[in-house]
């Protein structure tokens, strides 16, 4: 199947006309201009752009990977492969040691199965300073024991796991997870310059949601912020005007080209109303479009999003002002590469045929996921 389009955004640059060969759930040829052949497919002026790739997503469509169920994952994937995000985490909070394995264990099984990308644990080896939206007294430091069962329980779906550097032990956790292959993330952290950078040089790659659940940026002292921004490695960012000021956004993108990661954290509520949702253990209040825990669970803290992937995409390039080809990078090659993802993330031959075309106003039209329409 041939595809044609206004635009074809591939890593390098952007085809305009653009064309892509699909064959069976493969990416055969991408090119620019005329076709080898009368297109099966002519998407006029829209733009093609690869699968959104979601490394830090809690929920979606009323859903929540945390219930560690089969249908509830089902869920959360549909809700936000509608929006073109063909590629996904399971990102779940801190909770008691029993029900975090259960849920790693259940969730394994659809790594395997291909729903998922992998597991990502957002706790509980985090800072009571920096919990956010994690119950403070579930709060750990990382005990080998314990890291070594939640990586056992997985059996390699285990992908990433959030932790504070400073915590005791913390170091070598990051030592632990690295040798196992697992992206150790440095986030919710109080982690002075020198205890984030102990951390970069021992091995851990990326920052999760740059600035949010973090020692503020200072001029005398730039904590686990200033590290992250000097050091080469890659950061989230969560983009969608609450988290973060589009300035920043901005300001974030001209200083690691690169090496940003769009990502939602959205929680149960991301393509659902307002309303009372559950984030873990803990209560939260969506109200307009905006999750905080609520008063008897916390100090109303920012508990994850409503974002969709699109929606942060839309964000970026409207509000932010960047670079369509940036952003992009940023929401699918960026992500993939950060997981060692080679099978997705651009629109280049051989790679799987995920792929989501956007209208003029980068609302999505369409999505293939695998060779095949999903969505749209």
């Amino acid at each position: 199947m041939i595809l044609t389009a206004g635009q074809v955004v591939t890593p390098a640059r952007i085809l305009a006309p653009g064309w892509l060969s699909v064959e069976g759930d493969r990416i055969a040829a991408v090119g620019e201009g005329a076709p080898p052949r009368a297109a099966d497919l002519d998407l006029g002026e829209a733009t093609v752009v690869p699968g959104f790739v979601d490394l830090h997503v809690h929920g979606g469509g009323g859903a929540s990977f945390d219930a560690g169920t089969a249908d509830a994952a089902g869920v959360v994937a549909a809700a936000h492969l509608a929006h073109g995000t063909t590629s996904m985490a399971a990102s779940l909070v801190t909770d008691t040691p029993a029900r975090m394995t259960a849920a790693v264990r259940e969730l394994g099984l659809l790594v395997d199965d291909g729903l998922l990308a992998g597991i990502h644990l957002e706790g509980p080896w985090l800072s009571p300073q920096r919990s956010g939206a994690h119950q403070p007294g579930a709060l750990s430091a990382p005990d080998p024991a314990a890291v070594e069962s939640l990586l056992a329980a997985g059996d390699g779906a285990v992908r990433m796991v959030t932790l504070a550097p400073e915590l005791p032990g913390g170091i070598e956790a990051v030592q632990r997870l690295t040798a196992a292959g697992v992206v150790a993330a440095v986030g919710h952290t109080d982690a002075t310059y020198d205890e984030a950078r102990a951390a970069l040089d021992a091995g851990s790659p990326l920052g999760t949601h740059l600035f949010n659940a973090m020692r503020p940026l200072h001029h005398r002292d730039p904590g686990a912020v200033g590290a992250l921004l000097d050091a080469p490695v890659d950061v989230e960012l969560i983009a969608d005007g609450v988290h973060l000021h589009p300035a920043l956004v901005r300001t974030v993108f001209a200083a690691k080209p690169g090496r940003c990661i769009l990502v939602t954290d959205a929680m149960a509520a991301a393509g659902a109303p307002d309303g009372d949702y559950r984030l873990g253990p803990m209560t939260v209040e969506v109200r307009d479009g905006v999750a905080r825990l609520a008063a008897a669970d916390g100090r109303g803290a920012i508990a994850g999003s409503t974002l969709t992937m699109d929606a942060a995409v839309r964000h970026a390039v409207r509000t932010a002002g960047l670079p369509l080809i940036d952003v992009v990078r940023a929401a699918s090659t960026t992500p993939a590469n950060a997981w060692g993802l080679g099978d997705v993330g651009a629109l280049e031959p051989g790679r799987r045929a995920d792929l989501v075309v956007l209208d003029d106003d980068l609302q999505v039209v369409r999505v293939m996921r695998a060779g095949a329409w999903v969505a749209g």
